[in-house]
């Protein structure tokens, strides 16, 4: 199962506009909003990569089609999709990509979302990812500056989308970590592999035996856990109590 960790920067939209900055009426679009940069990696591979739009060659429209392409090349690898806030952000902004560059869907993935995850099974007083890096001890997020280097990528500075990378890719590196953390709590997880001698999250064989659970019809599994991930899951067969 090939687990992809993806993180997307994009610009905001570029319009006119009347009155102040709260309340604003929006008289032309002069520039929708893009994906400036993205970076993954592969859960179990050292390697994190990215891509922007400077890695391409040809005019601002161009590269901006094979920047979306290989990020579709890369979806379509993938079993499982993880990233933060993914399921209103990083998918649908690679999704939108997609349709509007006239890409079909990639294959089908899961998607684990931790900002969700984070939401759900915990009382953290922040659930931004930084937060959750720095809270359990994991890291943090690289210091931009602020929307300026934004800005100066949208103006096509080079030296602003090396830096855009390195803040892109060390998104990944922090998401991963985080994602391992809290993956143990993840009820729900797509299952790893078929075997029951090993845990179905993390494979490790160095699970113990801890019981058992009663299922509806007077059956019983057996229940383990991981002693590596902390992972609870149940055996492969069933058996009349």
């Amino acid at each position: 199962m090939k687990i992809l960790l993806y993180d997307c920067e994009t610009s905001p939209n570029i319009s006119y506009t009347w009155f102040g900055t709260h309340e604003v009426d929006v008289i032309e679009q002069v520039e929708e909003g893009h994906i400036l940069s993205f970076a993954y990696k592969w859960l179990g591979e050292k390697t994190t990569k990215s891509y922007c739009l400077t890695d391409f060659k040809g005019n601002k429209e161009v590269r901006k089609k094979k920047l979306i392409e290989k990020l579709w090349d890369i979806f379509n690898e993938s079993d499982v999709v993880v990233a933060h806030n993914a399921t209103q952000f990083d998918i649908k902004w690679a999704n939108r990509s997609f349709v509007l560059h006239g890409l079909t869907p990639p294959s089908p993935y899961k998607v684990v979302d931790t900002l969700t995850l984070a939401r759900s099974k915990f009382k953290f007083n922040s659930n931004r990812l930084n937060s959750l890096g720095k809270y359990l001890g994991l890291g943090e997020k690289v210091d931009t500056g602020g929307f300026d280097l934004w800005k100066r990528c949208m103006s096509g500075d080079k030296k602003a989308f090396k830096l855009m990378s390195k803040y892109n890719r060390n998104d990944v590196v922090l998401l991963e970590k985080v994602y391992l953390r809290l993956r143990p709590y993840i009820t729900t997880h797509p299952n790893m592999n078929l075997e029951y001698d090993e845990c179905p999250m993390c494979k490790s064989k160095n699970i113990i035996k801890q019981g058992s659970h009663t299922l509806v019809g007077g059956y019983k599994k057996d229940q383990f856990q991981c002693n590596d991930c902390g992972r609870w899951f149940s055996g492969k067969s069933k058996y009349k109590i």
